[in-house]
């Protein structure tokens, strides 16, 4: 996938503590091969350091089948996966491995390979990387990306953003999180520098190592930009600075605005994307000349990639601003999902489709605008209603932190405590003409939070009253 050999003597990975050229990378790989047998499953509990990504790197250059999570799981989720899929492999980190009594095989910087299941696991030809949806760890189920998938959404990643190979962007994310692996994947590809950190963008040694090393790039989740507001980013002196990214939810209209504006006045670029770890990573891009233009659009289709909407009678739509099931199709669509080991033997089973199950509209200049999940959408008394411009607009016009969940005829409101359950419920009453009988709001100590800071719907109906 990545030509290393074309940019043998460039620096592909600087840290805090030394670097890396694409020929040492290499070098590393071949013997990474001499330790590891091709086409063995190989689980990486992930840190953003040299021998997590060294671990990846080789296991892909080798023809092996990586299966990443992050480092610090839960432990009965972790033994969970080794139960489900017991994979050949480990590389974990090196203060880690005492807690694994397996054979040593291979060091890799901070990292150490060790020999786990010795039996052969049967795998679909094509299968190149498993990853947990939206950084999820809690359940088995992974996606299945083939090679084509992971090369081909980094060919495309790199042709609407334009990458060239004196491009230093850092990471801010975990690599095992799909978007943040992206960003490594097209870099990589064009043989830029990765500027890799296993610091926050709340620690001063971030900001420091930023400025040092020059960085061009880096991408966030919506919560990460709520914070960088509270650090005043867009007070700091960043030069070297290109762009900078958005995917990972819906960003508010407020903040879109508010970096489209500081991007526009200081001659960056602020992209905002749209993806699922279903279609490798990426599936549409906001073009950063258009960031003020179409705020709140996850804006057109990457290159080689294609949108259109169905309606409830599976017939496409080709009218503006009318909503609709998001489709996408395109190389980066992901072979399908595995949840026990039985599983990495089947082949492509969605065949370059992938129905997103978010709802969505487009405007006349064919620009998208997600609206909400297909399952957040219910019907009370008749009425179709859309549960996340519910939560969006009580967030909004009653000052609370709340989440909503519901079935046809009935909405449960989830507001924290120390916010005001009368207005939520008035509120309910006048501006959604709900009758008292079709909600129930309830206080909540939190609201139950994945790492990507996505709303945990189903822990909040499983802890509901019976």
């Amino acid at each position: 996938m990545w030509n290393f050999e074309k940019y043998s003597k460039k620096v592909a990975c600087i840290t805090e503590f030394g670097q890396w050229t694409y020929g040492q990378i290499d070098s590393l790989a071949e013997e990474f091969a001499q330790y590891v047998p091709k086409r063995s499953l190989i689980l990486i509990l992930c840190r953003n350091t040299p021998g997590s990504l060294f671990s990846y790197l080789c296991s892909m250059k080798t023809d092996c089948v990586p299966l990443l999570l992050p480092a610090n799981m839960d432990m009965a989720a972790f033994k969970e996966m080794m139960h489900t899929y017991h994979p050949n492999y480990l590389c974990v980190p090196k203060d880690m491995a005492e807690v694994f009594s397996m054979e040593k095989r291979f060091e890799l910087e901070d990292y150490i390979v060790l020999h786990a299941f010795e039996e052969k696991v049967e795998m679909y030809e094509k299968l190149g990387l498993l990853l947990s949806t939206s950084g999820s760890t809690g359940s088995p189920k992974l996606v299945r990306q083939s090679r084509e998938n992971v090369k081909a959404n980094a060919r495309q990643i790199t042709e609407y953003l334009e990458l060239k190979d004196d491009e230093r962007p850092i990471t801010t994310m975990p690599m095992n999180y799909t978007y943040g692996l992206s960003i490594i994947n097209s870099h990589l590809l064009v043989g830029a520098v990765l500027l890799l950190t296993n610091r926050t963008l709340f620690e001063t040694e971030f900001w420091e190592f930023f400025k040092k090393e020059k960085a061009t790039s880096f991408g966030a989740v919506p919560y990460t930009y709520k914070m960088l507001k509270r650090l005043r980013f867009t007070k700091m002196d960043l030069p070297d600075l290109r762009y900078f990214t958005q995917a990972g939810g819906k960003l508010s209209l407020e903040l879109h605005q508010e970096y489209a504006e500081y991007a526009k006045s200081s001659g960056k670029k602020f992209i905002v994307m749209y993806g699922q770890t279903e279609a490798t990573a990426r599936m549409s891009y906001l073009p950063w000349e258009k960031s003020l233009e179409k705020i709140g659009s996850i804006g057109i289709a990457i290159p080689e990639g294609r949108f259109s909407l169905r309606d409830v009678n599976n017939q496409e739509i080709s009218k503006p601003d009318i909503v609709g099931e998001l489709i996408y199709e395109g190389p980066n669509v992901t072979l399908g999902y595995a949840r026990k080991q039985g599983d990495l033997i089947l082949g492509d089973e969605r065949m370059g489709v992938l129905i997103t199950g978010d709802m969505a509209k487009k405007d006349e200049d064919g620009y998208y605008y997600i609206v909400g999940r297909k399952k957040r959408f219910i019907k009370v008394f008749g009425n179709r209603m859309n549960l996340d411009e519910m939560e969006l607009a009580i967030n909004k016009n009653c000052n609370v932190e709340s989440a909503i969940c519901g079935e046809d005829d009935f909405v449960e409101v989830y507001v924290v405590k120390g916010g005001e359950i009368l207005p939520v419920e008035k509120y309910l009453q006048e501006r959604f003409h709900l009758h008292p009988s079709a909600y129930a709001v309830k206080e909540v100590d939190e609201i139950p939070k994945n790492d990507s800071e996505k709303i945990l719907y189903s822990k909040l109906m499983e802890g509901r009253e019976k």
